[in-house]
């Protein structure tokens, strides 16, 4: 033990600015009456905590306050007696301690059951043997008190001395069995069974046996340890699983979660068999579906992804899909992705006709509810993993392409998108569905409320229209999308006033003008409120082109300009050949006009006048070439970019399927679980321990196995070997918190008494607790440990010294400075991937900005961006294939997120000056964006920091 641990067991928090009160003002208060002595009690235990020996109170409070009968006394006494020197310096028990012990021995058989029991618990804490042989009869005796609170603690007092000193109480474990059988508490009985399995397992299994039928009937918390005590028996011992496995079977059953979970996980852990497996599985969807707390779900969603990724287990899930989808009704958006990404792992040709029902239902439903945040988001899951399902089960996508593409006119234009890329994978690769789709596409067309989304739906049909009957519609519904026609013509009318019949409003007196173009204008006294109605009854082309967007107005070009020149190649008259040609090209010229106007709100750009005026070009000519390019080359385009697609989510499901596949090596040796020895077993994880390690935040994380990457890596040495006292600490990141450990060497000849560490931080670091003082001597080291909580993603520091008495100095307290400790941002970004049109969105979103130059002595643009995202943890979102060969320059989207749920974004944008011959480095710029100020700036120091590239 270390002089830390010496000093005290209980922790309590003291304010350290007052002034310690001296040894005769505190005698003479625990003199005084009740408050008095209290108060003076209370500081006495702070100045023990303190370092203080305070050897000439001890028969004070023995004489002045042990006698005392008021519980707040009796409760500090308890902490008093727990912390105090109890032995001579030679290690020898204190005369006085026996008047103590009778105390105790009177409390132990006081009628009040609140004294008897804290009492007993407070023996728990005592490591004197000499001062818990008398007390062993009284309490004995205590187990057969009438309240249930002194058995129970009775039974851990008797637990903690046979532990530590199995002498005074040989016979506890049989004594303890007796108590179990008679027993009728739910509370005394787990204690009972907890301690039998720690100390006579044999005997616990004795009494599990003899009452192995009526589990089910026990308190949640017995059943708790039962759970425990069968998963440890049938991994040391495997033959007593066939005992013990029914019963876990039953525990499935049980009425408390936390025992359902456990025994959940307790059952695969001791069978594979389908059976077990699917029991287990149903168990944890049920927990899923009927627990309210998010956080649960996830817990139990990610024990059933564990399951998962067992081969053999697979199989068995794979028949639960359909209840694994009831947890769809969960309201939360991360639960609901969690759920969906699972059920697309196990989707197999047997059931995937019952998940495309339900996702269909569920796509439906999105669109009642009224709009909420989360509603998008979950409308464009459902989409994309119906688009998923389509493509790995082609027989499907007759079925759900009409039901999604009903939205592609959504409001939302991130699941009309969704929509839209699924239907154009959908038209390219199942040649069956054209027609169907085609169709589906003329009903929405006119519809559709967003640009983008038109653009695309315009793109499709100009690509897919093959019938003569198809290229009329589409026509047909462009003319009707854009209105009438010349637009400038029709627009100066409208806002000169002619109004249509229909649209007459005859209000106060009205006036007739004549225009200048020598038509009639109405003037009224709604005149000003009217262009408004007409605004909202715009066609919806014509509203795009008037708001400027002539990006729209290329691409209809281009639809014009293929549809036109299949028209040609499908009709035989000349005369329905110029005319189809003709009125392309009206409508091509009407657009040029209007973007010259000044109807418009931005004019047309020369990008798309150029764009337009070669389609116009290319429908006077009809050449065969042009032909080609347009109908063919475009199509074979988004081929080789679909393939290209499908060929990289082969090769990372492939890399899947070999992380999951375990692979054998001739030469591994074969363990088999009748020949392996006991002491061998137990070096498997045992998983109720790891539980508990993860509640506590201790979870290790498995090392890599270079020995650069060990625990010696992430010491920092906080003083000089020269200073007094010698401090290093090792750096320990949790999710959510830094545990430092300290060590202190004490290198002078003087004992250092209140040596504390005082600690400080900068950035979004917390000191947790003020880490308590401790007294050093000569040559002596002690470990510290200090909790540092963690808000958000960014470089913090934690600073600060040590400050101690030199014993017997009569000079002021001595200080040592330490270096600074810097927590690196990488302990908390992970690489994480998005899709393009997320990324562009948070692009926008995102409001800090931080431009890094490139600075390095790399010299290729491969090298330079690996060595990028090796030292930011980002990850790459550009295909490899689009940064496959070498042109001099490269641009890359890189995405991380933070423990935290932070996204952090960056684009790469370097080039190689070729002008500076082959042996110079890359230039260019690193742009990041995030959410918040800390990360940006962050990850542009890290990104400084690691440029360069050291020669090893």
């Amino acid at each position: 033990m270390t002089a830390a641990e010496n000093v005290c067991y209980t922790l309590i928090n003291v304010p350290m600015d007052s002034e310690p009160p001296s040894e005769i003002s505190l005698k003479n208060d625990l003199k005084g009456d009740v408050k008095l002595k209290t108060e003076a009690l209370k500081k006495v235990i702070i100045m023990i905590l303190n370092g203080e020996k305070l050897p000439g109170l001890l028969m004070t409070i023995i004489r002045f306050v042990l006698p005392l009968q008021d519980h707040t006394i009796k409760k500090l006494l308890l902490v008093f007696w727990e912390i105090v020197p109890k032995t001579t310096p030679d290690g020898r028990l204190l005369q006085e301690m026996i008047l103590v012990c009778d105390a105790y021995r009177k409390d132990l058989q006081h009628p009040n059951e609140f004294i008897r029991g804290s009492t007993l618990r407070f023996l728990c804490k005592l490591k004197e043997a000499e001062l818990l042989e008398p007390l062993m009869p009284a309490i004995r005796a205590c187990l057969e008190h009438r309240h249930s609170y002194v058995r129970r603690n009775a039974v851990l007092a008797i637990y903690t001395i046979y532990r530590n000193f199995e002498h005074l109480i040989p016979d506890a474990p049989e004594l303890i069995h007796d108590f179990l059988v008679n027993e009728k508490d739910a509370s005394c009985k787990r204690n009972a069974f907890m301690m039998l399995i720690h100390a006579d397992q044999d005997r616990a299994l004795d009494y599990l046996s003899t009452c192995i039928d009526q589990v089910q009937t026990f308190g949640d918390i017995l059943q708790l340890v039962i759970v425990e005590l069968i998963y440890k028996v049938c991994h040391a011992n495997p033959s007593e699983r066939a005992r013990f496995i029914r019963c876990i079977y039953n525990l499935l059953q049980s009425s408390s979660p936390a025992v359902k979970y456990e025994a959940a996980g307790t059952l695969v852990t001791l069978s594979s068999a389908p059976t077990a497996i699917k029991a287990a599985a149903q168990c944890y969807i049920d927990l899923i579906i009927k627990e309210s707390d998010n956080n649960v779900k996830l817990i139990v969603l990610d024990r059933l992804i564990e399951l998962k990724e067992h081969p053999s287990h697979e199989r068995v899930l794979q028949d639960l899909v359909m209840d694994i989808l009831r947890v769809l009704s969960t309201p939360d958006l991360e639960v609901r992705k969690k759920t969906l990404q699972l059920a697309l792992d196990l989707v197999s040709s047997r059931n995937v006709e019952e998940l495309v029902i339900v996702l269909k239902k569920e796509v439906i439903k999105t669109n009642n509810v009224t709009e909420h945040e989360d509603t998008d988001k979950y409308r464009q899951l459902l989409v994309r993993t119906l688009h998923s399902c389509s493509v790995r089960f082609p027989d499907m996508a007759a079925n759900v392409i009409p039901v999604l593409m009903e939205f592609l006119s959504d409001n939302n234009e991130a699941a009309a998108a969704d929509v839209l890329e699924f239907v154009r994978e959908a038209i390219q690769r199942f040649d069956n569905l054209r027609p169907l789709i085609v169709e589906k596409m003329l009903e929405v067309f006119h519809a559709i409320k967003s640009v983008k989304i038109y653009r695309g739906a315009l793109w499709i049909l100009g690509e897919y229209c093959s019938t003569k009957e198809d290229i009329q519609s589409v026509m047909t519904e462009v003319r009707r999308s854009l209105g009438e026609i010349p637009i400038v013509e029709s627009e100066i009318k409208k806002e000169a006033g002619e109004l249509k019949p229909e649209e007459e409003v005859s209000v106060g007196p009205v006036q007739k003008l004549v225009t200048e173009m020598g038509t009639y204008a109405t003037q009224s006294a709604l005149s000003s409120s009217r262009p408004a109605k007409k605004e909202e009854d715009r066609p919806p082309l014509r509203g795009f082109l008037l708001d400027g967007d002539f990006f729209v107005a290329a691409s209809l070009a281009t639809t014009l300009t293929k549809i036109a020149l299949r028209y040609v190649s499908l009709v035989q008259e000349k005369k329905k050949q110029n005319s189809f040609i003709a009125e392309a090209m009206l409508l091509m010229a009407t657009i040029l006009h209007l973007g010259k106007s000044s109807l418009p709100k931005k004019p047309i750009t020369d990008d798309d006048v150029d764009r337009i005026s070669l389609c116009l070009k290319v429908l006077s000519e009809c050449s065969p070439l042009m032909n080609d390019i347009f109908n063919k080359e475009c199509r074979q385009s988004l081929s080789h970019m679909l393939s290209a697609k499908l060929e990289e989510e082969k090769l990372s499901q492939k890399k899947e399927s070999e992380k999951r596949n375990v692979t054998v090596q001739p030469d591994d040796p074969i363990s088999f679980m009748q020949l392996t020895a006991k002491n061998e077993m137990s070096s498997k994880e045992d998983q109720f321990q790891l539980s508990l390690l993860a509640a506590m935040g201790n979870t290790q994380r498995k090392e890599a196995a270079d020995p650069l990457a060990s625990k010696l890596n992430k010491v920092t040495q906080l003083t000089g070997f020269s200073d007094p006292v010698y401090a290093e600490a090792y750096v320990h990141v949790n999710q959510y918190d830094i545990v430092l450990d300290v060590l202190v060497v004490n290198q002078t000849s003087d004992t250092l008494q209140n040596c504390t560490l005082e600690l400080a931080t900068l950035g979004d670091l917390k000191l947790v607790e003020k880490p308590s003082p401790l007294t050093l001597a000569p040559h002596d080291f002690a470990n510290i440990k200090a909790n540092v909580k963690v808000a958000s993603t960014e470089n913090g520091i934690i600073f600060g010294n040590i400050v101690y008495d030199v014993s017997g100095a009569a000079s002021d307290r001595n200080c040592v400075v330490l270096s600074d400790i810097h927590i690196d941002i990488m302990d908390y970004i992970q690489p994480a991937s998005c899709t393009d049109a997320e990324f562009r969105q948070m692009w926008a979103e995102f409001e800090w900005e931080n431009k890094v130059t490139v600075n390095t002595n790399i010299i290729d643009l491969n090298e330079y961006l690996q060595h990028i995202l090796k030292s930011t943890n980002m990850k790459c979102l550009t295909p490899e294939k689009a940064l496959s060969g070498y042109c001099g320059f490269m641009a890359a989207n890189l995405y991380a997120r933070s423990i935290f749920g932070e996204d952090a974004l960056a684009n790469v944008s370097i080039e190689k000056p070729i002008h500076l011959g082959p042996e110079a480095p890359v230039t260019g710029h690193i742009r990041i964006r995030a959410k918040s100020q800390g990360m940006a700036l962050s990850l542009g120091d890290k990104i400084n920091l690691s440029q360069k590239k050291t020669s090893l």
